[in-house]
């Protein structure tokens, strides 16, 4: 059984291309009348399943992104986050000391590691 800790609406797969490559999801929550948009980013990928419907991202920390496979972020270069999760995601890449990429919305996610 599955540790669900996360369900974003929208999220991406991060490319970090550090001294080492690894990479990360970036989740998204449009907010309501009494809370805000909000974000979050997992401690980088460990493991991966899928299901008919759903990837399952398990995290260095233990945590898993519970992710739809309709929910990617960015498709055909639009993206479809909040504006300000938008932001906070292209300042996060602007702003990183190494190269950051988000993979496509066709990436085979299972074989990442591979």
């Amino acid at each position: 059984m599955r540790n669900i800790t996360e369900k974003p609406e929208r999220w991406v797969v991060l490319k970090i291309n550090g001294p080492e490559t690894y990479f990360r999801v970036f989740g998204g929550w449009r907010g309501g009348y009494t809370s805000g948009d909000s974000w979050r980013m997992n401690s980088g990928i460990v493991g991966i399943e899928e299901d008919e419907d759903y990837y399952y991202f398990v995290g260095h920390s233990g945590s898993c992104y519970q992710c739809h496979k309709n929910g990617y972020g960015l498709k055909d270069d639009m993206y479809y986050f909040s504006s300000y999760v938008q932001k906070v995601l292209e300042n996060l890449i602007e702003k990183s000391p190494v190269p950051i990429e988000i993979l496509n919305e066709d990436t085979d996610f299972i074989n990442l590691s591979n």
